[in-house]
């Protein structure tokens, strides 16, 4: 069975319908458990951090995530569908131009 199919079409038109972070809180708790939100949000930060450069082995520390998935993870950011570089860029880009005008560059 593919992941790309109708029913998640449709969850992807709904996560782009949110907007605010308070409505995307309130919208992944309902969809998802408590530990697959801190299990996704270790998965990010993951991403984040491999982007940084940072050793898997502090990574582990920092998620407690396995080294099979943290591997997982810097091989969809170096060879996947480029959605955790999208992000990464936008927040990237976003944070710059919102500190622009407060010197924090």
């Amino acid at each position: 069975m593919s992941w790309n199919n109708n029913k998640t079409e449709d969850l992807l038109g709904a996560i782009l319908q949110l907007k605010t972070q308070a409505e995307a809180r309130r919208f992944f708790r309902d969809l998802m458990t408590e530990p697959e939100l801190v299990e996704f949000g270790n998965r990010w930060l993951a991403a984040r951090l491999l982007s940084r450069g940072v050793s898997y082995t502090k990574i582990s520390a920092r998620t407690r995530l396995s080294s099979t998935t943290i591997a997982r993870v810097s091989k969809w950011l170096k060879s996947g569908m480029d959605g955790y570089k999208l992000m990464l860029n936008r927040i990237s880009h976003h944070h710059a131009s919102s500190s622009a005008g407060k010197g924090v560059l």
